[in-house]
């Protein structure tokens, strides 16, 4: 019967995947900002975008929020919902009528990065993360606070 990986297997296989993915996406940003944030807009509005110079700015900081939250895994359900968002419409507006291949400008890519980002928000961010750092932190703060004996007062 086939397993899936568990221990620190899952846990580097969640940290290779989690910085690769922030690369692709920084990489992907970068492309945005280097154009600057006018001409960006100048391309969304060419696709049929709505509101072409707010989406732009909006998926800028989005791919690039993502892209920190990801790489540190750190809170990455929002940053994650808001990416599937954004790359659902690059979808919708610019690569779904181009069929699937990368050759035609298709969704292939963007459609990866969903699968992507949906897996890694069920999944969590796994040992290797600054959740799990903080959730250590939390847990051995309860424990002491459990493990102070309780004094009681008498009036």
């Amino acid at each position: 019967m086939y397993r899936s990986l568990t221990g620190t297997p899952r846990d580097v296989a969640l940290l290779v995947a989690r910085l690769l993915l922030a690369y692709i996406m920084v990489m992907h940003s970068w492309k945005k900002i280097d154009a600057g944030l006018f001409d960006t807009a100048a391309v969304f509005a060419k696709f049929g975008i709505p509101l072409a110079i707010g989406a732009a700015a909006f998926t800028i900081v989005v791919e690039l929020v993502f892209s920190l939250s990801v790489a540190l895994g750190v809170r990455m359900v929002v940053p994650g919902a808001l990416m599937t968002f954004v790359m659902a419409g690059a979808i919708w507006f610019v690569h779904g009528k181009n069929g699937l291949f990368m050759a035609d400008n298709g969704w292939a890519l963007v459609g990866t990065i969903i699968c992507a980002t949906l897996i890694l928000m069920s999944s969590g961010p796994g040992r290797f993360s600054v959740d799990e750092l903080l959730a250590r932190q939390a847990a051995r703060r309860m424990e002491q606070t459990q493990a102070i004996p309780r004094q009681t007062v008498s009036v």
